[in-house]
């Protein structure tokens, strides 16, 4: 019950003192004590304070606050401002004076739309209140408990339960409690903000004789010819009648008729009963303001954009007001004495919801018009992808590549700055597992709509189907700068390693994938960026750079990685400290590993030495720190250049040293799965999907566009075979070679590398 013995205010402006109150907070006083200050105060109320509480603090204290720094408020409007958690949030939605009045007007059983993890899902109100308790007869927040619907169960972080109180009961994960600015009706009604009048002439007005116009008998639209006028009423020579038949006449109210013939909808508009509660599989689409659609009316198609959704004219069903490409409408935005939105004239229709679909001409369809539209099989593959199953989609296989990822509209669609994440995503999941662990892996509720986003919606979808559109990478976009981490992450141009540091590390807290030991101390991070102190190397290998960079930094790895991701030495983006980086398609990290037995470099036995100051000699080897036994390294550093040198013992395993038996060193090794790419502003991604020198593919999330501003981006993959046939040539051949003469692709991957990622094979999730 909502108290009556306390009156609410909240705090409009901040004042001048004390310093604790902030502009948003809910204050109270006694009602009887507001009362006596009212009759003391006589008529210069505006200069008065009163002696409030704040709501929700844990002080005694009262304060004095002047009456003009405030506003009055309802109990219920009290309660439902107080479930907001911040202070400025609260004053901005008291200020939307529609929204507060809409959700005073919710009641359990409506089926309403819930914000949730940057996701809008679909629920019905199953409990109205609050979820905490409070001192005294005071009130407390009031939220929505929401039991989620259709294909969004599951989707919820409760069972309809709050700190071991249950609410209302619904199946594990699918109910959700949430304050009113997180929900509205999913079928607007009167309770929704109005929509003003119009108060232009209509368009039944100016009717003539001869003129066609549409018309509406029993909810179904119809065309005719305009015979006469009279009073408030049209006397109409019909198309067709009810029986079918045609030149039948009908006397329509005027306000029933338009000017101008809307085209038939290609369902009927006869609106069944209402069932006792809503089915809410049918309330919803994915389809909302703005959206870009298509109708079918007649024998073509329209397109347009959704301005207003809502129900008109006491209708049942779900209407949608479109602003068409082409002047094939009937308005600017009215209908029936009514302005809905505003548009050129010729270019408003008014149709079901549920006739419009997504505009094609934006969806996974090739731009090329002899590319076949995918079949039913894909379409409800795709269907069973998106359902939000947790289902295991395995990595791209190299047989499967040709068939699922070769071609345009393929990888992951680009928009507005992404190319960054799509090169970033494409490398790591379409043919590799070895990250997949953090697409499963628990975490907390709040960062389970992104982890679920980038699995359902991305990664699946790209395995399945070799194809992600463009709004699932702005879905994650606007999931993660929702989550606080970069206020620009749905505008801005980042950095690989930015994107993936706040995936792994600040949403997934996925363990960190590289451990490197210096001075005795163990560090972690997710990416290694190479640095060199100076730069003797001419056309480097990415083993060369990672091994100079540790014999730089005095690095080891602590253990063998699973993934390895790699920096390359750059200053900025445009920046390159090398012209041509040749890829190591394998690592050798053998060498580079703090514990563990090694190979002397000369005669293969057990190392037992290892000297830094030798490193830099390429008498022994171009590559790899310069390891010895015993034996091997007293012969060596008896030459007098070397005689100054200070070799270190190696870290050896005591059981291993104590054993008798003869043992084969194993190497580890890491193998190159992909390699991120940049050219001025723009990242695109080589993968090598397979064991033969030609398995590459190169991946172009911005390849070609369809259309200018109002267009979109066109993906596209291909394979790149010419990149094995230069990575065959010797050292001498590359050095050789001109970029701009370099065949296809091969230029950017030698040329631009900016990020190499490595794999375990021994440690892929599918294999």
């Amino acid at each position: 019950m909502t108290s009556t013995k306390y009156l609410y205010f909240i705090v409009k402006t901040k004042p001048q003192s004390p310093g604790l109150i902030n502009a948003g907070q809910i204050c109270y006083i006694k009602e009887s004590i507001y009362n006596k200050k009212q009759s003391v105060r006589g008529r210069s109320p505006s200069s008065a304070k009163l002696p409030v509480f704040l709501l929700g603090s844990l002080s005694s204290l009262d304060y004095d606050i002047e009456v003009s720094n405030m506003d009055k408020l309802s109990a219920q409007e009290a309660e439902l401002l107080q479930a907001l958690p911040e202070d400025e949030e609260r004053l901005t939605w008291f200020r939307e004076r529609e929204a507060l009045q809409t959700a005073l007007g919710l009641t359990p059983g409506t089926p309403v739309i819930v914000e949730e993890g940057g996701e809008k899902l679909r629920g019905i109100i199953r409990y109205i209140g609050p979820i905490t308790e409070t001192p005294l007869d005071l009130i407390s927040g009031k939220f929505f408990g929401i039991e989620l619907q259709g294909q969004d169960r599951g989707n919820g972080p409760t069972d309809g339960s709050y700190e071991n109180t249950t609410f209302f009961p619904c199946e594990k994960y699918s109910g959700i409690f949430a304050a009113f600015s997180r929900v509205r009706p999913a079928v607007p009604s009167s309770l929704s903000p109005s929509v003003p009048k119009h108060s232009a002439q209509t368009e039944a007005e100016g009717l003539n004789v001869g003129d066609r116009v549409t018309y509406f008998i029993d909810e179904k639209c119809r065309h005719g010819m305009v015979l006469y006028l009279q009073g408030d009423s049209v006397k109409i020579s019909t198309d067709k009648d009810e029986s079918g038949k045609r030149g039948g006449e009908v006397e329509v109210p005027l306000h029933e008729v338009v000017k101008g013939e809307v085209p038939a909808e290609p369902e009927s508009m006869v609106v069944d009963s209402p069932p006792e509660e809503p089915d809410t599989e049918d309330l919803y689409t994915d389809l909302s303001v703005n959206s870009v659609v298509e109708v079918t009316l007649g024998d073509r198609n329209s397109y347009g954009i959704i301005r207003w959704i809502g129900t008109p004219l006491g209708r049942q069903e779900i209407m949608a007001g479109l602003e068409l490409e082409e002047d094939k409408g009937v308005s600017d935005g009215t209908i029936f004495n009514e302005r809905f939105f505003s548009c050129p004239n010729k270019r408003a229709l008014f149709v079901k919801l549920q006739s419009c679909r997504p505009d094609s001409r934006f969806q996974s369809a090739s731009a090329d018009p002899c590319k076949k539209m995918p079949k039913l099989e894909e379409t409800e593959r795709e269907t069973e992808h998106s359902a939000g199953k947790l289902e295991t989609v395995p990595p791209i296989s190299t047989e499967q590549v040709k068939h699922i990822l070769i071609g345009r509209m393929k990888g992951i669609q680009g928009h507005c700055n992404s190319c960054y994440m799509d090169a970033a995503l494409f490398s790591l999941f379409s043919c590799s597992s070895v990250l997949d662990s953090m697409l499963f892996k628990s975490t907390e509720p709040q960062d389970a709509p992104i982890q679920r986003t980038l699995l359902q919606d991305i990664v699946n979808p790209l395995r399945s189907k070799g194809f992600v559109e463009g709004r699932h990478i702005m879905k994650l976009r606007q999931q993660l700068q929702k989550h606080g981490y970069s206020h620009s992450f749905t505008t801005d141009e980042k950095d690989p390693e930015e994107f993936l540091t706040v995936i792994m590390h600040h949403i997934l807290a996925l363990d960190p994938l590289l451990k490197l030991s210096t001075g005795g101390k163990v560090q972690e991070s997710y990416c290694y960026q190479i640095f060199l102190d100076q730069n003797r190397l001419l056309l480097p290998t990415v083993q060369q750079l990672l091994e100079h960079s540790f014999h730089t930094a005095a690095l080891k790895l602590a253990e063998a990685p699973s993934c390895l991701i790699l920096q390359m030495p750059r200053f900025g983006k445009k920046f390159k400290m090398f012209d041509k980086i040749i890829p190591s398609l394998e690592l050798d990290i053998t060498d580079l590993l703090c514990e563990g037995p090694q190979q002397c470099i000369l005669c293969g036995d057990l190392a037992e030495l290892e000297c830094s100051d030798c490193f830099k000699e390429s008498l022994f080897s171009h590559t790899g720190f310069k390891i010895f036994c015993g034996k091997c390294s007293t012969q060596v550093h008896s030459h007098p250049q070397r005689r100054s040198h200070q070799p270190t013992a190696l870290d050896i395993p005591k059981a291993y040293l104590a054993s008798s038996k003869t043992h084969t060193l194993i190497r580890d090794k890491l193998e190159l799965f992909a390699v991120l790419c940049i050219e001025t502003s723009h990242y695109v991604s080589f993968i090598k999907h397979g064991p033969n020198s030609n398995d590459w593919i190169f991946f172009d999330s911005m390849a070609d566009r369809q259309g200018e501003s109002d267009g979109f981006n066109i993906p596209e993959v291909h394979a790149c075979p010419e990149v094995g046939t230069y990575l065959e040539m010797s050292i001498a051949e590359l050095a050789n070679q001109v970029p701009r003469d370099m065949k296809g692709v091969a230029k950017r991957l030698f040329c631009d590398a900016y990020m190499y990622l490595y794999q375990s094979p021994s440690m892929c999730l599918y294999r």
